[in-house]
C-alpha cells in the first residue's frame, strides 16, 4: 500500500490531485485511483473533494499522520540500507546556469568523480528556468531568490551581487563610485530568465533605485562575464563568479560601497529544486558535495 499511501500524502500536501499528480510523474487519473483503491483499503472517505478544493475529513486527518509517519520510516529505512556498503551508481541528471560552468562545478564533479566512480553526471547548462519534473531531472539549480512553486526546495549557498568591469574599462572610462554616474557608462544586462529594468542599490543607510539603460544586452549570464572581463562594459556579477577574477587583477569592483539587491533588499541566494524528498543517495551526495565546496568557498560569497 506504500504506493496508494505516497499518493494521499501528495494530494494531502498539494491540496490537488492535479498537482500531486504531476509531483509524482503520474496521471490524475492513476492519483486518483489510488486514492479510490486506499479508500476502499482503510474503509473511509480521507478526502473531500469539490470542484476547485480538496480537504482532508476527519478520517483523512486522523491518518495522515500515520502515514506520513509510515513513508518517513520507508525513507529512513531505505537510506540506512544505502549506507550499509552499497556505491552510490547510476545516472545524476540536473540544469545548472552557465556561470556554473566556470569553476565552480567542473571543480566539484571533479572531487565527486573521484569518490563515486559509478556515478555518471548529465548537464544541461542553460540560464532558463527548466522545470526539473517536465524536463525529467533530478534537479535544477537555480540562483537570485527562491519562488513559490510545488517544488522542494534546497538552499546551496548564499550569495551577493555587485558591479564590476576590467582594470582596462576603468582605465579609459574611470571608476564610478555612485549609482548616479553609471548613466555616464556602458552597461552590459543579462536578459536570461527575464529583463531587468531596474538595478537596486543597498550601501550603509542608503537604498537607491537606478534605471537600468544598457549599451549591451545578452542572454547568456556566461558572456556577460566574459564581457565584463574583457573590457566591454561594466555588468552586474554574483560574487562567487567574479572573486577568483578579482583576486587575478582581471576585474575591478564598481562602485564599490554598494551591493545589488531585489527591490525589497535582499541578496540572492543559489539553491537546487526538485519534485520529491525521495531523492536517490547519488543525488543527495552530490548536492551535499555542492554545498560544501561553498562553504570552503565562503569568503567568495
Amino acid at each position: 500500500m506504500l504506493w496508494e499511501i505516497s499518493v494521499f500524502c501528495a494530494v494531502a500536501e498539494k491540496r490537488s490531485f492535479v498537482a500531486a499528480a504531476r509531483l509524482l510523474g503520474r496521471s490524475p487519473s492513476a492519483v486518483t485511483r489510488a486514492i479510490q483503491a486506499l479508500e476502499y483499503e482503510v474503509g473511509s472517505t480521507l478526502l473531500q473533494r469539490s470542484q476547485k478544493l480538496v480537504s482532508l475529513t476527519a478520517a483523512g486527518e486522523s491518518y495522515y499522520a500515520y502515514a506520513r509517519q509510515m513513508l518517513d520510516l520507508q525513507a529512513d529505512a531505505q537510506e540506512e540500507l544505502a549506507g550499509l556498503g552499497a556505491a552510490a551508481q547510476g545516472w545524476i541528471r540536473f540544469a545548472a546556469p552557465e556561470n556554473l560552468a566556470i569553476g565552480v562545478l567542473p571543480e566539484v564533479i571533479a572531487e565527486f568523480a573521484i569518490l563515486h566512480p559509478d556515478v555518471r553526471i548529465d548537464v544541461r547548462f542553460t540560464d532558463e528556468m527548466l522545470d526539473p519534473i517536465r524536463e525529467k531531472l533530478d534537479f535544477a539549480i537555480r540562483g537570485a531568490f527562491p519562488q513559490d512553486s510545488e517544488l522542494i526546495g534546497f538552499p546551496l549557498w548564499d550569495y551577493r551581487r555587485h558591479l564590476f568591469a576590467s582594470p582596462d574599462y576603468i582605465r579609459r572610462r574611470g571608476l564610478p563610485a555612485l549609482p548616479e554616474e553609471l548613466v555616464e557608462h556602458e552597461l552590459i544586462v543579462h536578459t536570461a530568465p527575464r529583463i531587468l529594468k531596474d538595478w537596486y542599490f543597498v550601501s550603509d543607510g542608503r537604498q537607491f533605485r537606478s534605471k537600468v539603460q544598457p549599451r549591451y544586452r545578452f542572454n547568456s549570464g556566461v558572456a556577460v562575464y566574459q564581457a565584463a572581463r574583457h573590457g566591454v562594459g561594466i555588468a552586474r556579477l554574483a560574487s562567487w563568479l567574479a572573486a577568483p577574477a578579482v583576486r587575478e587583477g582581471a576585474l575591478v569592483k564598481v562602485c564599490p560601497d554598494y551591493r545589488v539587491t531585489s527591490s525589497r533588499g535582499q541578496d540572492p541566494q543559489m539553491h537546487a529544486v526538485y519534485a520529491t524528498s525521495g531523492q536517490p543517495r547519488r543525488v543527495r551526495l552530490f548536492l551535499e558535495r555542492l554545498r560544501a565546496w561553498a562553504s570552503k568557498a565562503d569568503s567568495l560569497l
